[in-house]
Order: C-alpha cells, then structure tokens, then sequence
C-alpha cells in the first residue's frame, strides 16, 4: 500500500485523482481531549488508485489535495461526512465540494436511518469490515501494517459502494432526495464555530433579555476559551452548569462561586475571573446583547391524537417507499402540519411533499385511511370506499 508522506508524491497523486469521475475519502483523527479535530491520516481511492496521505509528515503540503476537494468536476465521496468535512473547512477555509454522502444516500434507498458503514457495506458489499484498529492511536508513528491496512480497507469498500448506491437512486428517480441532505453538510454555515452563535446550540427555557443575554454570554465564552486552549466544550463548563448561570446571572467571581453547579475554588480562578467580567459587560445592557429569539408557539389544543397520527402514516409511507422516515418528516414538522395546513416545513415541499406532505394532509382532513389488511397497514383514499 502506498503511504504518502512528501509533496512530489501527493501531486502525482492528486493528478491521478482529478482525472477520475470521483474519488472516495476517509479520515482518522482524534478529538477526544481537544476542541479541534487532530487530523492523522487521509485516506483515498479511486479507479485504479489507492492510497493513505500521512498529514503530520513534516515534509508534506497538503495544498494539492486541497485542490482537489475543491475541483468542481470530481465528486468526493464519504460516508457520514459531517466530522470529515469539519476537519477540511477549519483546513481550507470551505468544505470540499461536490460531495456524496453514502449514509445518505442509503438512507433514501431504504436501508433504514444512519445506517452504520459496517452494516453497509456487509448488506451491499457481502463483506466484513475489520474493525480490531478502529480505537487506536492513530497520531503515533510509526502506523503499524494492521493500522494501514484496516485504513485502507475502509476507503477502498467506499469506493465500490458509491456506484451501486448512486445507480439505485438514478433508477429510482431518488437523487433529488438526497440533494438537499448533501447541500446542508456543503453549506458554511453547517460549521460555524463562532463564539457569538453558541448559544443556539442550547434551548432556552426562558424569553426575556436578561435570561437570553446571559445565556449567550456564558456560552459564547466557553466556546472562545475552548478554541482557544484547544480543549473540549466540558471539559471547561458543562452544559448543566451554562443553564445554572444564564438563570442565576451572576455578575461577580463570589456570585459565581455560589452556585452548585461550579467546582469549588473554580469560580476564583483565571477562567471564572474571565466568565464575571463576560457577564457583567452582557449584563450591563441585557436588551442590546439579547440575541433574537422567539419560541415557538405551543401545539394547538388537540392536536395531539393528529401527531400520533400523522407518525403512523410516516412509518407505513417510509416502508412503502423503501426509506427512512427521517428524511420524508421529522417529528416537529409533523407536530406543525398537525397545526396548520399550510405549516412551513420541508415535508410540505419539494419532493417531500409528493411522497409525504400530501398524503398527511389527506390523512387530516379525512381524504385518506389507513387500514389494516392482512398483516400489513396500508393507506387507501377514503372515496374509493365508498364506491
């Protein structure tokens, strides 16, 4: 197997690569005691090629291979990509593109939700992926021959996956229904890490300007220190803690230092010294530091028994259509379809809607049943019984 680890051998690589159709790539990387994924091998296949890239050769530019995640004629192709694709946006700036996601794209074939690679490929591929190094070291060198071997292994099944799978939805007339998944794990706002916006990866529990105010306060400063020291979210302040803080709003290191949710002796040291004067400043001005938000309102009364309902028809139409029920409707938008007919959610449109949105709408106002016949569930129109 051929180890890459200067770079004259990734540009003669890489000139191999953007002469194919497509390419699939693989990552091993660790995160588990730092903010930032540490990139440690790149692994890629194509027709006619396979190879393992060694990012932390000193001797090694990794500014080819950038370009070719970026060229628009060669499609790169992962599976579940959101963690390799974060790497390469902190990397270049921007996600590789085009891409293709195999999960996906299994997902819209009917082989259930976020299918795991192994079962994939044993499904597909009749193989058995070898799993014994998943948990290594993968920053150690020198990479053992069992390491680079189950690498290896992992991106060459991608690559004879990917044309099964992308002629099973050509012949169904299903590439649309991957599309928009794909243009989500593409999108630059999918990986902003910016302090500012940390704290929409909580749910507020309250409204008002000062709650909201200290909720982003405290979130965005955890995120900032995190990135900055390159340590995990909770390994500086757990989520629990963050919910504790935005309803307490303290101000000061001894308000701090009240509250259970803090270590003891944490509230006076550098970081919670830091945390005070965040809150104070947010604090300070809570109407102007707010950041929009508005909840959404509750489900209309009776409602209930619909949603219930709507979740039946979903899983008879992903079975009826061999797909996962997650990509035609979540359970949100069912709660708002239930609501409103005119509810604006992806299941009532686009595609969604022809496969699904419509036959949910039926379903509410009484235009559809579901019956039982035999030992399966079908959906029949409520006219057709009555001729």
């Amino acid at each position: 197997m051929e180890l890459i680890v200067d770079t004259p051998a990734l540009e003669e690589l890489v000139r191999g690569l953007r002469q194919r159709p497509f390419f699939a790539l693989d990552t091993e990387f660790l995160r588990e005691t730092t903010y930032w994924p540490k990139l440690c091998l790149i692994q890629v296949a194509a027709e006619g090629i396979e190879a393992l890239i060694d990012p932390l050769a000193p001797q090694l530019d990794l500014a080819p291979l950038f370009e070719a995640l970026a060229d628009p004629n060669v499609v790169k192709v992962f599976h579940a990509a959101r963690q390799d694709i974060e790497i390469f946006v902190r990397m270049m700036g921007k996600p590789p593109s085009p891409i293709f996601d195999t999960q996906i794209a299994a997902m819209a074939c009917g082989y259930g939700d976020s299918i795991a690679y192994d079962a994939l490929v044993a499904t597909i591929l009749k193989r058995r992926v070898d799993k014994s190094s998943r948990f290594s070291d993968w920053s150690r060198r020198p990479l053992s021959t069992e390491q680079l071997g189950y690498a290896l292994a992992d991106v060459t099944h991608l690559r004879d996956l990917f044309p099964i799978l992308q002629g099973d939805l050509e012949k169904r007339g299903r590439l649309e229904w991957v599309e928009e998944e794909i243009a989500v794990l593409t999108a630059p706002e999918t990986y902003d890490v910016t302090p500012e916006n940390a704290w929409m990866r909580f749910k507020p529990r309250k409204t008002t300007a000062v709650y909201l105010s200290s909720l982003k306060a405290v979130a965005a400063w955890r995120e900032l220190t995190a990135q900055q020291r390159d340590m995990p979210r909770g390994r500086i302040l757990k989520d629990e803690a963050i919910y504790e803080i935005a309803e307490q709003k303290p101000r000061t290191v001894d308000a701090l230092g009240r509250l259970r949710g803090i270590p003891k002796g944490w509230a006076q040291s550098r970081m919670g010294h830091d945390l005070a004067v965040a809150m104070d400043a947010a604090l300070t001005n809570p109407e102007a530091y707010a950041p929009a938000f508005e909840r959404p309102p509750p489900p209309k009364p009776g409602v209930g028994p619909i949603v219930e309902l709507l979740k039946v028809l979903l899983k008879q139409t992903a079975d009826d259509h061999s797909v996962a029920a997650r990509l035609l409707a979540t359970v949100s938008e069912l709660e708002a379809i239930a609501s409103d007919d005119d509810a604006d959610v992806p299941a009532l449109k686009g595609w969604r809607r022809d496969v699904f949105g419509e036959r949910a709408l039926a379903l509410k106002q009484g235009r559809l049943a579901l019956l039982v016949k035999g030992k399966r569930l079908i959906a029949i129109d409520v006219n057709s019984l009555n001729q």
